[in-house]
């Protein structure tokens, strides 16, 4: 399969060259490098300067270039391409040479670093070196159908399937590469062979050209569990300890690309697993699966490691970071990443390599992440990759279970009937001696390291009441099961989704509105219930968001870019599964935006078949501007198109979209250069010079963006017909209540092949200052519709939420978006009070707020007048750094904010709080046993110190850009100080701008 590589800015070689960051040569742009000191040993990814094999240009004196033409895959045993790698590598080594330390893995593809162990010491000498360009510490990420093809109308007569050539052509010779949590190569989902291919075609599977990757050996695999369906697989746990460090910490997971969890197999079967597979056990009343992509190569990429329950797998940056290069490497041509990310930081370790790998023409797939429904809570934030929301299909299991009173309650259920039985509650089951949460969450035999909470003399021949959350939900089914039980009536414990899982007893998952009647009748004497036989439905009203779907918007660029880019199917996915992890099963129902990322990545792999000229980023246009809506509410309410971005997924009308928003590498720099200080002030000076836009609302993306628009703005857009024929679009808003919106010109003539450019002005008339608005924005033409969302929220003032410095002047600009006076004055600056504790690493990893050695209680006080308090936690003042602890922040009862990152850097903010002594709660996730810290914390009033001074314009014009200037006086050495700007003159002003001073 030849694909198209993208193009940089066209005309001028030596231009591109001075587009792409650093010297002559060009270098990589940086991630953000964290704080400037570290404090602690560990694995450390570092970035060196010079580009990665696969943009490599040929500007370093003696090695010819490697970036491949235009079609073409990198070639890895090329000897252009060994001897820069070569040459990456031996400066990698030089610089462990003489900082110390002991490498882990090199990066040298899609990537130019390596992650290695350090000293503290060693990090700090690294970061000073001039050919690094900056260094992150390892993270560690967590994993985040048998009717979705025809749900999407991929079978449809005509349809995408069709089109290419059936479902025995859908996706052939289209490399989809995995990376996730390994796979199970005996799924017929993977099969290659003629007789045993559940395709039934008779065509054989053939080694794809451009393939470069292996099949590596382990534990439970051999060379011949690959094949010419499953063409690779490779597997990476180098930060975790190697095959030694799995076997001591994780006995039960395979050091081999072999799954145990089952995510990686579900994602895989999902994207490109084989046509008309028959689903067993469990699932086989739900006929046969296909996956998007069926003829579609996979390899499989595993760096995710399991649980022993299963319950979820989780990986390091650096493991996951080989994989990608490594997948890149090998030539694959669509990457399926179903793994929790950044949400706020463009320039992400995996971000720049997926940057990269997309300039080289990959589709990169992301899920959007399960924190949903809260606002603002979407990841991945790259405009280079896909971002993916989940939503629900019209296939569901509708139960209901029927109480001894006579009522009767809906739910999700594929459950056979079961009573009427006699009903108990969970809390009143229990084993003596049991932990109260567990037991209300129906814990069972070594879910999450715990013992059997529920007691089978009380149990036995009953249906359970059991809450959701913390363990898996088929995890209770099968506590409830152990205990002899019969059924399990699963409550939401918070509006959420429900689901029809496979349990192990008859269940129904019912939502929070009957939460309390159903225990509340429970509770009573001689309770019965009744389970009744689901239904199995194929006619659901659909799609609609998946609650726990994360929505925007988004945090990074301060709301001028949306994500996520499009919804697809990820509630309830039918799929082939890894048995260990999954009870013995072949099938299983997983739901989350990891099950939706998959169905964009095989469809990805199905349009770029059909057109291999088409870059990653006009597939997205693609996906974009064709899709339709869900069934949340109108599409001009903000909230439905944070929920869906573009909206869901409509593969056949993807395939023919008119018009196509494209974007190139010089596009990504320039909308990094405005939002990120990680390129270079050359290249950003080039870019400008060359006539880029660095308001990120400007990047050429299938969707319009302005998080604060002071009066009137201006956004610029370029559309490419990629249609056969010539054709005259007209341009058509709806919604943007209270907004004038001109486009122009409103009406364009595209020749095939030719593109246009267009303004779209954006003039706030009665729009609620500091309330988003939505529209959508369509080109009608040419039997088209080509349609982008757009989000807007009028501010009367556009100001950044925090700055910081060390003790020099800081000055930063402000937009206007009124007419008459303003004022700008100080607030603090105010030094952080500390305390400092002690906590131990908690058995279950549950926080309750008692106190205990996993738990530290302070007590603070937060008076009258106060206008913001901060309550931090610092990695560089936790020992060991390494510690993951967590911040909880009460007023009384009422818990007001919470932080509970992987690390110990914590922070929850509380703005005009309410006058109380506050409790802070730390919590042990995981420590040394114990692990001591420093909690800070800052109570800001509305005074001024004497120590910051503020100067400003006096007065406002509308659409007019004004700066602010700090200067700072008598700040004590070695101090955490905290104040904040606030802005006068008008009503509707944003918050203060924080102001945070930390002196060396």
């Amino acid at each position: 399969m030849r694909r198209r590589f993208l193009t940089a800015l066209a005309g001028s070689a030596l231009l591109i060259a001075a587009l792409l960051p650093g010297a002559a040569s060009g270098a990589s742009p940086k991630v953000d490098s964290g704080p400037k000191l570290f404090t602690k040993a560990g694995i450390y990814i570092v970035q060196m300067r010079e580009l990665p094999a696969i943009a490599y240009d040929g500007k370093t004196a003696g090695y010819a270039a490697t970036k491949p033409a235009k079609g073409h895959k990198i070639d890895p045993a090329a000897g252009a391409v060994v001897s820069y790698a070569g040459h990456l590598v031996s400066r990698h080594e030089a610089k462990i040479r003489a900082a110390g330390g002991k490498k882990v893995y090199d990066y040298t593809t899609s990537f130019n670093g390596f992650a290695a162990r350090l000293t503290a010491a060693e990090a700090n000498k690294l970061a000073k070196d001039k050919d690094v360009t900056s260094i992150v510490p390892d993270e560690v990420r967590t994993l985040d159908t048998s009717s979705t093809p025809a749900f999407l109308g991929l079978s449809d007569p005509g349809g995408l399937w069709s089109q290419l050539g059936g479902v025995g052509r859908a996706g052939e010779d289209i490399i989809i590469g995995d990376i996730d949590s390994g796979i199970w190569p005996e799924a017929l989902s993977f099969s290659d062979r003629v007789g045993k291919n559940p395709l039934g075609t008779g065509l054989a599977y053939k080694k794809p050209v451009g393939w470069h990757g292996t099949c590596q050996t382990g534990e439970q695999w051999d060379k011949h569990d690959c094949n010419n369906k499953l063409i690779g697989a490779r597997y990476y746990n180098a930060s975790q300890g190697g095959n030694a460090g799995i076997d001591t910490d994780k006995p039960w997971e395979f050091n081999s690309p072999r799954d145990y969890n089952g995510h990686g197999t579900h994602t895989a079967s999902t994207a490109g697993g084989n046509s008309g597979v028959q689903a067993t056990g469990l699932a086989a009343s739900f006929g046969k699966i296909s996956g998007m992509a069926p003829r579609a190569r996979i390899a499989m990429y595993k760096a995710l490691w399991s649980t022993q329950d299963a319950a979820t797998a989780s990986g390091s940056t650096s493991d996951l970071m080989a994989a990608i290069d490594q997948a890149v490497e090998d030539g694959v041509d669509v990457i399926n990443y179903s793994i929790s990310g950044t949400s706020t930081n463009f320039l992400d370790p995996v971000e720049v390599s997926f940057l990269y790998a997309a300039n080289a023409g990959i589709f990169v797939s992301e899920s959007a992440g399960n924190s949903g429904p809260a606002a603002s809570t979407v990841a991945h934030p790259g405009p280079w990759t896909t971002t993916v929301a989940a939503g629900t299909h019209n296939r569901t299991g509708e139960g209901s279970v029927t109480l001894g009173n006579g009522v009767t309650y809906q739910g999700a259920s594929v459950a056979n009937a079961v009573g009427p039985a006699p009903l108990i509650d969970s809390t009143a089951a229990g084993v003596n001696g049991a932990n109260p949460t567990n037991l209300a969450l129906c814990f069972s035999t070594g879910t999450n390291g715990g013992t059997p909470v529920l007691d089978p003399v009380k149990v036995a021949g009953k249906i359970v009441v059991c809450d959701r959350g913390v363990n898996g939900r088929t995890d209770k089914s099968l506590a409830v099961q152990e205990a002899g039980g019969v059924g399990m009536i699963l409550l939401n414990t918070a509006a959420n989704g429900i689901f029809a899982d496979f349990h192990f007893v008859p269940t129904v998952h019912v939502d929070v509105p009957f939460r309390a009647a159903i225990k509340a009748y429970a509770a009573t004497t001689g309770a019965t219930a009744t389970i009744n036989k689901a239904t199995i439905v194929f006619n659901a009203p659909a799609p609609f968001t998946a609650a726990f779907s994360s929505r925007g918007p988004l945090l990074a660029a301060g709301g001028d870019l949306l994500k996520p880019d499009v919804i697809a199917p990820g509630q309830d996915i039918l799929a082939a599964v890894a048995p260990p992890g999954n009870h013995g099963q072949d099938f299983s129902l997983y739901s989350g935006t990891s099950m939706s990322a998959p169905h964009v990545a095989g469809v990805a792999a199905l349009l770029m078949q059909l057109h291999p000229s088409w870059s990653p980023m006009a597939i997205k246009s693609a996906l974009m501007t064709s899709a339709t809506d869900v069934l949340d509410g109108p599409n001009t309410t903000p909230s439905v198109i944070f929920s869906q971005g573009a909206g869901h997924i409509k593969p056949n009308s993807a395939a023919d979209p008119g018009l196509v928003y494209d974007s190139n590498i010089n596009d990504w720099l320039a909308f990094l250069c405005g939002t990120t200080n990680g390129v270079t002030p050359a290249t950003c000076a080039a870019l400008a010079g060359a006539g880029y836009s660095f308001d990120p609302s400007d990047f050429n993306g299938a969707s319009i963006a302005i998080g604060d628009l002071a009066g009137v703005q201006t956004i610029k857009r370029k559309v490419t017909n990629v249609g056969g024929a010539g054709a005259t679009y007209t341009a058509q808003t709806t919604g943007l209540a209270g907004m004038n919106v001109v486009v122009s010109p409103s009406t364009i003539n595209l020749a095939p092949g030719a593109s246009a450019t267009f303004t779209v002005t954006f003039t706030r008339t009665t729009a609620t200052l500091g309330a988003y608005v939505g529209g959508q924005l369509t080109w009608n033409g040419g039997g088209h519709a080509v349609r982008s969302p757009m989000v807007i929220r009028p501010v009367a003032l556009a100001a950044p939420a925090q700055v910081s410095g060390t003790g020099g002047p800081i000055s930063y600009p402000v937009k206007f978006g009124y007419d008459g006076p303003f004022t700008a004055t100080a607030r603090g600056l105010i030094p952080a009070a500390s305390a400092t504790g002690s906590v131990s690493t908690d058995p279950d990893g549950t926080f309750n707020p008692v106190l205990g050695p996993e738990t530290a209680r302070f007590d603070v006080v937060v008076p009258a007048g106060t206008t913001y308090a901060r309550f931090s936690l610092f990695n560089s003042s936790t020992t060991p750094a390494t510690s993951d602890l967590d911040l909880y922040v009460y007023r009384g009862t009422t818990l007001v904010g919470v932080s509970g990152s992987g690390t110990s850097d914590e922070e929850v903010n509380l703005l005009n709080p309410t006058a109380a002594t506050y409790t802070v709660w730390v919590h042990g996730f995981a420590t040394a046993n114990p692990s001591t810290f420093t909690l800070w914390n800052w109570v800001l009033g509305s005074a001024a110190v004497g120590n910051m001074t503020v100067t400003a314009p006096a007065t406002a014009t509308t659409g007019a850009t004004g700066t602010i200037n700090l200067a700072f006086s008598g700040l004590a050495p070695a101090t955490k100080y905290l104040g904040s700007v606030v802005y006068g003159g008008s009503a509707n002003l944003p918050n203060p701008t924080i102001v945070r001073v930390d002196t060396p």
